[in-house]
């Protein structure tokens, strides 16, 4: 079982010269590269490697074997060298140069300041070191819904800052998702070396895509680490928040195992996320089923799968994964499709002990492999969603050529899965485009569903009766165990909490069922000192990266805290004015966006086809957008009356 390497620091010179040399014959050539480049700046070698390192989507590349062995005999006399070389401070330039290499397509220079933080170079900004900073008051206290990934991440900013807060979490455990996920197969798509804080880099993930109880030990690692354990009150869950208009506070309704009791903070960071509230799938005859009937966010690990005869509702994210894990020792497994996803060839591939090894004691390495991780699972992905309007396609199955490339990718995949499964193929290729909607990573799942125990139903549920599960043509399906891998109520963003903001506003009835709106994603008016995370249309949907989402939502959550202490206000919360202003931004830049598509129907949109949780900007815009308030959309409450000013 690998654990996550928090603390590890790599010293130079290398003793260890057998496992550097295996390191540096299985390392990236490309990290191992820049790495060099740190130490050497050689524009030759660039220049000669440059041609050979491509994009994923390119026809395979790959650097020659006489300038590889350069690189790496020559990194391996630098880190072998006593005394130690010292790494050459990199100009922006000459980084953004060196980033173009790495991944073979141009990275502008508007990355440099956000590649920097992300990948782990520059650590992260003391506020309590700012020069003349005013320092949070004791009596300022701000509560944290949730102790997931995101509500961990507020916890070390809020403490690093010197505030006093508390972290509410109904769980016994910090992880949220990934302590409450724990059906088989359970995984993150994100790759792993991405998927992280950025100031906490693990060298030691056992794939290069982490499965959910790794990933969740990781978290464990980061809450040990910081001590994050005696801020959080653990089964207890936020019932809903009311603002006081005289006291200019939120009174916030707890519930645990002795009942309900309010408490009183200054400030309220919602970071309960948006996957923890089930949606179990409305048919007819569901709760008339006799045997086990299990959310995959609900698994009941005593229920004993093997030889049993199984039905699976759903085919998305949880659906493929879930799926592939169980096939082989179920009896039989009958999925049921209730709609279409594009499936992006993947491998659950293991991280090799060299290359764990390179990553933990190469310096450099685990950073520039981070940045070569993140451009290929999220702004290197971008132009694939953005609508060519020039782009001719009759049947609407892409947007732009770049998109018809992915297409055409993933279309190979399928095919060669399934060349002897001409029905399959009929029935699980998407007419939409591919990044519509989420995208799944086919860990074997093309493949389970080829298998002699294993049968597809593309939309034929009809209704559920007491031992079988009815087809739309009277034929029954008779199972054992019922498994819903159908996703979460994501529309709801109050998650279900009564929230009463200024002069007994309810968010709930302005946002209706599906409609939300915020500014940034973050905050609302009307809710002073009300902060969101992973509000409307701030999720990182053109691909992975809501690591990166979180850390900038908290930074610009933090940076409002400490307006409000500098403007010596009690209360902050966004202008009507901006408010609207920065939605119209947003719906016009969807409308040139994949979601937009009139065949991209999914969770993303609500019912009147509003796109409401995609972020339509790359993460780089949306870090940049957020690294300070903009003082002008928003209204300061100076004293602990109701006047604004």
């Amino acid at each position: 079982m690998n654990q996550p390497v928090l603390d590890f620091r790599p010293t130079l010179p290398i003793r260890d010269h057998h496992a550097l040399r295996r390191g540096l014959a299985e390392g990236d050539v490309a990290t191992l590269l820049m790495v060099l480049a740190q130490y050497q700046p050689d524009t030759r070698l660039l220049d000669d490697c440059a041609p050979h390192i491509g994009s994923i989507f390119e026809p395979e590349k790959q650097v020659p074997e006489a300038l590889a062995e350069q690189i790496r005999q020559a990194l391996f006399n630098l880190l072998t060298q006593d005394p130690p070389p010292v790494a050459t401070a990199l100009d922006d330039d000459t980084l953004a140069r060196l980033l173009s290499v790495e991944v073979g397509e141009p990275v502008g220079p508007e990355f440099v300041p956000m590649l920097k933080e992300q990948m782990g170079f520059d650590g992260p900004e003391q506020r309590r070191a700012r020069p003349g900073r005013k320092a949070p008051a004791d009596d300022f206290k701000v509560l944290v819904i949730g102790a997931g990934l995101t509500g961990l991440l507020a916890a070390i900013k809020l403490d690093e800052a010197g505030y006093n807060f508390q972290v509410i979490e109904k769980n016994p455990e910090v992880g949220g998702t990934w302590w409450e996920n724990t059906y088989p197969g359970c995984a993150v798509d994100t790759p792993s070396h991405f998927y992280s804080y950025s100031f906490e880099l693990n060298p030691n993930w056992s794939h290069f895509t982490p499965n959910g109880p790794e990933f969740q030990r990781y978290l464990l690692a980061v809450a040990d680490k910081y001590g994050l354990r005696r801020h959080v009150v653990f089964e207890t869950r936020v019932v809903g928040f009311e603002w006081d208009d005289v006291e200019n506070e939120w009174v916030v309704t707890l519930k645990d195992a002795n009942g309900e009791r309010t408490v009183r903070a200054n400030a309220v960071i919602n970071a309960h996320g948006p996957v923890n509230r089930w949606s179990l799938p409305n048919i007819a005859g569901l709760d008339t089923f006799a045997g086990p009937v299990m959310h995959t966010a609900g698994w009941d690990s005593s229920v004993d799968l093997k030889g049993k005869r199984v039905a699976m509702i759903g085919t998305a994210a949880s659906g493929v994964q879930l799926g592939a894990a169980i096939a082989p020792e179920v009896g039989h497994l009958t999925v049921f499709q209730r709609s279409r996803h594009w499936v992006m060839p993947n491998h659950l591939q293991a991280v090799p002990e060299a290359v764990r090894w390179a990553q933990q004691h190469i310096p450099g390495y685990k950073q520039w492999f981070r940045f070569r991780a993140y451009w290929f699972a999220a702004d290197g992905l971008y132009e694939n969603i953005r609508i060519d309007p020039d782009w001719e396609c009759e049947d609407g199955s892409s947007v732009s050529a770049y998109n018809e490339g992915v297409r055409q990718y993933c279309l190979q995949n399928y095919h060669s899965k399934l060349k002897d499964r001409p029905d399959l193929l009929e029935k699980l290729v998407p007419d939409y485009p591919v990044f519509g909607k989420r995208i799944c990573m086919d860990i074997n799942w093309l493949d389970t569903l080829c298998r002699d125990n294993v049968r597809l139903e593309d939309n034929t549920l009809d209704h559920i009766e007491e031992n079988a599960i009815v087809l739309k043509d009277g034929s029954r399906v008779e199972v054992d165990v019922i498994l819903c891998a159908t996703g979460f109520d994501i529309s709801d963003m109050t998650g279900g909490l009564r929230i009463i903001g200024r002069d007994g506003r309810n968010l709930k009835k302005e946002w209706g069922v599906d409609d939300p709106r915020a500014y940034l994603g973050v905050t609302v008016p009307g809710y002073p000192n009300f902060f969101l995370t992973v509000g409307p249309n701030s999720a990182p949907n053109h691909a992975g990266g809501q690591n990166i989402t979180s850390e900038t939502q908290i930074h610009y959550i933090l940076e409002c805290l400490e307006a409000l202490q500098a403007n010596n206000a009690v209360a902050l919360e966004p202008t009507a004015e901006a408010t609207r202003a920065f939605n119209e931004r947003i719906d016009d830049t969807l409308k040139g966006l994949i979601w937009s598509h009139p065949k991209a129907r999914s969770y993303y949109k609500n019912a009147s086809g509003r796109v409401f949780l995609s972020c339509p900007y790359k993460l780089v815009d949306y870090w940049a957008m957020t690294r300070a308030p903009e003082l002008d959309d928003y209204h300061f409450t100076k004293t602990k009356t109701r006047a604004v000013a």
